[in-house]
């Protein structure tokens, strides 16, 4: 099979496309053949040994991918070859096949595609326990997302609007993006990249919800654009941290936190897939679930054969993305 393969931690464009030994699954794993994996920004991080999890050497990157089981170990019994799955993994998707555990794998909607399947990998399910498990959002309430043309973004647009929320805002740089963000679900569009944010956010967040501020404000970004935003937070709000794609990390006043009743917690999803796998199957049947309603689209901007992975994630690297980009692995559709 063909791989995307890190010898050494270095530059995310360092990595070598090459053949690899077939793999042969365990008692409790299946063999996928990939169709089409997704692409995220902490794969950067993976590839260049910056992320909380370093892989061993040599490994393939790639988190998420969507195919069809090949080969199932002598343990498992709750799939078999030719189901079409949902492979999310901690590495190895940049691949033509991928070896996961059975609980890993999820199965797909008949109708879905391959392309759609992958970019719920990680940033759905990111978004869905930013929501439920972590902000405990309910419905009728007000929601922020910041970075809102991303993966993260959008993801969280379209599941608090699946989950109820009365107000979905989004927050962008620029305007550029604004009528697709709209499209994608939000009510509202914000220009991140105003004049005096601090406190002008604040005014317009404000303006947006009669006075009383956000419920919830999801954070993928960091920086100053998550200091601002604390402000714009409602009495009981909650600030849920997922990611610092600004590359700076922000600090968060505990008095503010004290004089407001505000919330903030932090996620890592792959932690649920690690252990809680029973509520993280759950999710992505409620996801799919939602994608079967309407409620829910994953967003694919562009798709990309394996060997230009380098570009996919460059394009995520500066900006150029709205929703995702998907390594098409060649196996067929």
């Amino acid at each position: 099979m063909r791989a995307v393969v890190v010898e050494e931690y270095g530059a995310f464009n360092s990595a070598l496309v090459r053949g690899l030994p077939d793999p042969i699954p365990g008692p409790d794993e299946v063999v996928v053949t990939v169709k089409a994996a997704d692409v995220n920004f902490p794969d950067m991080m993976v590839i260049e040994g910056t992320y909380q999890v370093k892989p061993p050497l040599p490994f393939s990157p790639g988190k998420a991918a969507a195919g069809v089981v090949e080969k199932v170990g002598k343990s498992v019994t709750t799939l078999k070859p030719g189901d079409r799955v949902l492979a999310c993994v901690e590495y190895g998707a940049y691949a033509e096949k991928l070896v996961a555990r059975a609980d890993q794998c999820h199965s797909l909607p008949d109708k879905m595609s391959y392309a759609k399947a992958a970019a719920m990998g990680l940033t759905y399910l990111t978004a869905y326990f930013a929501l439920t498990d972590r902000a405990y959002l309910q419905s009728g309430e007000s929601v922020l997302v910041l970075g809102a043309k991303g993966g993260i973004g959008v993801a969280s647009v379209q599941v608090a609007r699946a989950l109820g929320a009365a107000t979905v805002i989004a927050g962008v740089r620029g305007n550029e993006h604004a009528r697709t963000v709209e499209r994608l679900g939000a009510d509202h569009v914000v220009d991140l990249s105003m004049d005096n944010l601090r406190n002008r956010l604040r005014d317009v967040i404000h303006s947006l919800t009669n006075g009383k501020g956000v419920d919830v404000i999801v954070d993928p970004v960091g920086g100053d654009t998550c200091v601002a935003a604390q402000r714009a937070l409602a009495w009981r709000g909650r600030l849920v941290v997922v990611g610092f794609a600004s590359g700076d990390i922000p600090e968060i006043k505990a008095n503010y936190l004290l004089v407001k009743n505000i919330t903030a917690t932090g996620l890592q999803v792959s932690d649920y897939r690690d252990r809680q796998p029973r509520a993280f199957a759950a999710a992505q049947v409620a996801l799919f679930r939602f994608y079967q309603e309407g409620l829910i689209d994953p967003h694919v901007s562009k798709v990309v054969p394996l060997d230009r992975y380098a570009e996919a994630l460059d394009d995520i690297r500066m900006g150029h993305v709205v929703g995702k980009v998907i390594l098409d692995v060649g196996n067929g559709h």
